[in-house]
């Protein structure tokens, strides 16, 4: 059947022949291939790398456009929505595993990993240890050896409490955006997407503030022992799902601005809420466990 046969009122939607998914794999292949040479210290790797994300990127617009397209001409119907409701749901799901596990390595590293290093069969070993947590200086939990250079912990006052304010302001703002979107109000629903894109940017701006006062004037650093590396793998990977969040929202924004979407038919405005909200959940998450406790 081809695409263009296909209307609304109908249960499936068989696309046509498509290059993408061949070509998306092609620069895929230069971005593993040029990452693993760059990384082994050969010049050529970045290139690689370069060429192949940029490929990789032209391939998703392309791509992107043409769903965009058919959603717009009407070619999607009701079990196309819902795919895309349970594919965006099992995506979170596996975001919400990748996230638990760099939790759950924190969690294992203070519960158990530090007190059994502070036993007193390991002190044999190490009779200097001290077995607290977060590691402050050379010799202490980090470091026995003195192979870590002495850091200060990131507090939670004030950047990242800002940025918790921030997060917290910009799910608002898209819930008055989509309720807004619902009552058939455009002005209005673009008004609060574009606060919504601004307060992600900010937060970004912030994080990247927070990192450069944490290596400069902290000495806290991705080499700083496990306090160094679970910090900055928890809220670096989180920075950049804030990011890609930032990105769907923007996008989602210059559709509304052309038009796109109405009060019932909208998925791709609630798939990149959905996301929004769990990027927003994981912070507070963060929050407590990486800068509170």
């Amino acid at each position: 059947m081809n695409s263009t046969t296909n209307v609304a009122s109908q249960n499936y939607f068989v696309p046509a022949p498509s290059r993408h998914p061949a070509m998306a794999a092609f620069g895929l292949f230069f971005v593993l291939l040029g990452a693993s040479q760059w990384m082994n210290g050969i010049e050529w790797g970045k290139y690689a790398l370069i060429f192949g994300l940029l490929w990789f990127l032209v391939v998703l617009f392309q791509w992107f456009s043409d769903s965009i397209g058919e959603s717009e001409t009407g070619q999607y119907g009701q079990q196309v929505d819902l795919s895309f409701r349970w594919s965006m749901s099992w995506f979170i799901y596996s975001e919400v595993m990748f996230f638990g596990a760099f939790f759950a390595a924190l969690w294992w590293v203070r519960a158990h990993s530090i007190p059994a290093l502070g036993d007193p069969e390991n002190a044999l070993l190490w009779p200097d240890f001290k077995a607290v947590w977060p590691s402050l200086a050379a010799g202490v939990t980090g470091s026995p050896a003195g192979t870590v250079e002495p850091f200060t912990t990131m507090t939670p006052f004030w950047l990242p409490t800002i940025n918790t304010a921030l997060l917290l302001s910009s799910g608002v703002t898209l819930t008055i955006a989509h309720h807004a979107l619902i009552a058939d109000n455009r002005r209005k629903t673009i008004s609060f997407m574009w606060l919504t894109v601004l307060l992600g940017i900010t937060f970004l701006s912030v994080q990247g503030y927070e990192y450069f006062h944490a290596y400069h004037e902290l000495n806290l650093k991705l080499s700083s022992g496990v306090y160094g590396s679970t910090f900055f793998m928890l809220t670096g990977f989180h920075g950049f799902h804030v990011f890609i969040g930032m990105l769907m929202l923007l996008f989602i924004t210059l559709r509304l601005q052309k038009g796109h979407f109405n009060a019932l038919r909208h998925f791709g405005f609630e798939g990149a809420a959905w996301y929004w909200h769990f990027v927003d959940v994981v912070w507070l998450g963060l929050y407590v466990t990486v800068y509170w406790i």
